[in-house]
This record gives C-alpha cells, structure tokens and sequence, in this order.
C-alpha cells in the first residue's frame, strides 16, 4: 500500500511539473490546465443550459427542456442553480393564459463560458502534446 501511495505521489509531482512547464497561450496554458475548473457550468445540463442561451437571444423552459432532453424538475434545479450564479436571468410572463418561463445568458455568463470554454481548449492542447 505505501508503495502504490508513493507512486501516486510521484505522479502528482510530475503532472504538477510538466503543467509548470508549460508554454503560455491565449493566457497561462498552465493556469488553464489548474483545477480552477468552473465545476458550476461543468455540470451537463448547466453547460448545456449556458451554451444553448449563447448561440439564442432566449430560450423558453419548453424550448431547452427539448432542446436537452431532460425533465421539468431537473432543468428546473439547474436553472435554478444558474440564476443563483447570476449566469443566467429569468422572466416569468404570460402568453394569452398560458405561463411562459424564458432564460437569457447574462454578461457574466458570457464570460463565465468563455473562460470555460478557453480552458478546456487548453486542456485538449496540453494532452494532445503532452
């Protein structure tokens, strides 16, 4: 057990010094590669959520709960979780008698995404050259 406890240690240590070592790209490659990983937005439906109100100016519950084939209740957690972050604003009004719940991605979100998004692409860049 100490010996496999060693190993693990050692390969801790390399890791941390080969993304030490890293070149700077689009920012700190090293500081991308960091767990500083947004683990709020790394969620799948909350990434999804975040990505699909990107590319729209809004979306409707009805229209993600499609577009991401999911529950009421489970979009509605994450969603939730979302505008707690202030990632995402949402307007509740009505459509003739009908309720109808829209989402909008907010400037922070954007950010949020962006800086996201650039560290995974470091990611994939480091392990595809390491």
């Amino acid at each position: 057990m100490a010996k496999s406890s060693t190993a693990h240690q050692e390969r801790i240590q390399r890791t941390r010094e080969r993304d030490a070592s890293l070149p700077a790209a689009h920012g700190s490659v090293r500081e991308a590669v960091s767990p500083d990983l947004d683990r709020l937005i790394h969620e799948r439906i909350r990434l999804g959520i975040v990505s699909a109100l990107a590319v729209n100016r809004s979306l409707t519950f009805n229209e993600l709960k499609a577009l991401l084939k999911t529950t009421d209740g489970n979009l509605s957690v994450h969603a939730r979780k979302l505008e707690e972050a202030d990632y995402i604003v949402c307007t509740k009004s009505f459509d003739g008698r009908l309720p109808k719940t829209e989402y909008r991605l907010t400037p922070l979100g954007r950010r949020t995404l962006e800086r996201y998004l650039n560290h995974m692409e470091a990611l994939i860049r480091a392990t595809r050259e390491g």
